[in-house]
């Protein structure tokens, strides 16, 4: 394993972006672009950078908080946004994207991929049923699914895409309003 300065790892970036991923002999080009370091070294930074990036995606490490050596200052885009972090001074500061709303296919398959491959393994179900959407917004989708069924079990709320699910239940009864809520109701049978 190499040992890699500030500088190489400059270089190393800067030679991601002038060679994309559809170049043929890519490794070979950015090995060219940064001295004393093999296809080997290369591709080992490489695959180190892809997993550190996979790590912080998911929630598993902390965002690292580097500085830029020449204005102090230093942005990177991510799935949550554009975070812009400030020198030694420890200030942060972050712009989040809104999300876009789970359509109901999208849920349906979140359904399925359950079903499939369990409560937890949101890769499984983001690479192979619902492929629209990343792990972690399956995850966080999951998560909001779970509270719902809970809260369901407790109280009527507003429809929401979260009451759907795979199962036929002939016994449903339809969401209440809040002045039902405030009032009491009748109990209806709305079975066939």
């Amino acid at each position: 394993m190499s040992i890699w300065s500030r500088n190489d790892d400059k270089l190393f970036e800067n030679a991601l972006v002038l060679y994309p991923e559809n170049i043929a002999d890519r490794f070979q080009l950015i090995a060219d672009y940064v001295p004393g370091k093999s296809i080997d070294d290369i591709m080992a930074h490489y695959d180190d950078l892809v997993h550190d990036v996979f790590e912080i995606d998911s929630g598993r490490i902390e965002f690292p908080g580097y500085t830029d050596d020449d204005s102090g200052r230093v942005e990177l885009e991510g799935h949550s946004g554009r975070v812009e972090l400030e020198g030694d001074s420890g200030r942060v500061s972050a712009e989040r994207k809104k999300g876009t709303p789970w359509t109901e296919e999208e849920h349906r398959l979140f359904l399925i991929g359950l079903e499939k491959y369990g409560k937890g393994d949101w890769r499984s179900i983001s690479r192979n049923v619902v492929v629209s959407r990343t792990p972690t917004q399956v995850a966080s989708h999951a998560q909001k699914y779970f509270i719902r069924q809970q809260a369901m079990k407790k109280e009527r709320k507003r429809s929401s895409i979260h009451d759907i699910t795979t199962a036929v239940d002939t016994n449903t009864v339809p969401p209440q309003s809040s002045l039902q809520n405030q009032r009491g109701t009748q109990n209806f049978n709305f079975a066939q």
